[in-house]
């Protein structure tokens, strides 16, 4: 499983990926801007990503503008949401409208932080790795 991880503070990226790592390779975008370019580049090379973690607070382009741009550029590329790669919103914002907002842009699970290794873990049970 290839994997993009989003993530702007130091410390839970180091967590996050240590524990993704496990579970394929797992690329490090430390905010939107970076996300999106790491993303475009993958599908460029042939080699996307199966899974994306995207924090929202992040400086630049955060993660519902990183989340919108990725489902635009699978769109004009005629993939699906369905066949697209699977985005999990990892993030200390857990309001009602926070969540509708990141699914309405097409995450496909939403987790709120202090991140719980076995949620985690259920979550990706769920999408299927």
């Amino acid at each position: 499983m290839r994997i993009l991880l989003a993530e702007d503070d130091y410390i839970t990226r180091n967590n996050m990926a240590g524990f993704l790592s496990t579970h394929g390779e797992c690329d490090i975008a430390v905010d939107g801007m970076e996300t999106v370019e790491a993303f475009v580049t993958a599908l460029e090379k042939g080699e996307s990503y199966d899974l994306v973690c995207l924090d929202i607070m992040m400086p630049a382009v955060d993660g519902y503008q990183a989340l919108k741009a990725i489902r635009d550029v699978e769109n004009s590329r005629g993939i699906s949401t369905q066949d697209g790669a699977k985005v999990i919103m990892v993030t200390a914002l857990d309001g009602e409208k926070n969540v509708e907002m990141a699914y309405e842009l097409g995450c496909t699970t939403y987790i709120s932080k202090p991140v719980v290794a076995s949620e985690f873990e259920e979550a990706l049970k769920k999408l299927g790795f």
